[in-house]
């Protein structure tokens, strides 16, 4: 699977949930003109967003977290394939756990797009994760549309879509950092880390 054809067509023949198009233009425009040296992705499954970045940014090296096994199987093959080991490190492990273990990193771009429930949890170690001037990235943050809609979005949902508002609002909130929602396919929030 080296191109990105056949990366997409394995996600979707799969059902595995890759980047939207018009968000994965948005990820490769972005890494293209901002040129991150330090990446950290949560979220690898098959390695199509890393590759992505890593094809936008040749001099990019991206730090990956993953925890399902039979996805970073996949992944380490797409990176392989795609002549890519020697620009990412995986980590097959729990984002939690992985991000505690990182914290004396720091990271020029941070593309999150792993458990949305977990995405406010998370945001304390992000925070510190991300040099000044550092941008961070969050994925699928409108949740189907349930994020913005009023009212409560039901049992089932109501967790995920309270984390993601949290993670909206203290974002936005936030003095140090500067945000832009885009409300596109499910939604992507870009923060600036400014002091």
């Amino acid at each position: 699977m080296k191109t990105f054809f056949e990366l997409k067509k394995f996600a979707k023949e799969n059902m595995i949930p890759i980047i939207r198009p018009k968000s994965a233009k948005l990820l490769r425009d972005f890494c293209r003109d901002k040129k991150p040296k330090r990446i950290l992705e949560i979220g690898t499954a098959i390695g199509y967003s890393t590759s992505l970045m890593l094809y936008a940014s040749k001099d990019s090296f991206v730090t990956t977290i993953e925890k399902d096994e039979a996805m970073a199987n996949i992944a380490r093959q797409t990176f392989k394939e795609r002549n890519l080991l020697k620009k990412v490190r995986l980590i097959e492990s729990d984002a939690f756990v992985a991000l505690n273990n990182l914290q004396n990193e720091k990271f020029d771009f941070i593309f999150l797009d792993g458990p949305k429930g977990q995405y406010f949890k998370y945001l304390p170690l992000l925070k510190n994760l991300l040099n000044i001037n550092g941008y961070m990235l969050a994925d699928d943050i409108l949740f189907h549309g349930y994020v913005k809609k009023e009212g409560d979005p039901g049992h089932k949902h109501r967790t995920i879509v309270a984390s993601l508002r949290s993670f909206i609002k203290d974002l936005t909130f936030d003095p140090n950092f500067a945000t832009e929602l885009f409300e596109y396919e499910d939604g992507l929030l870009l923060c600036q880390r400014l002091k």
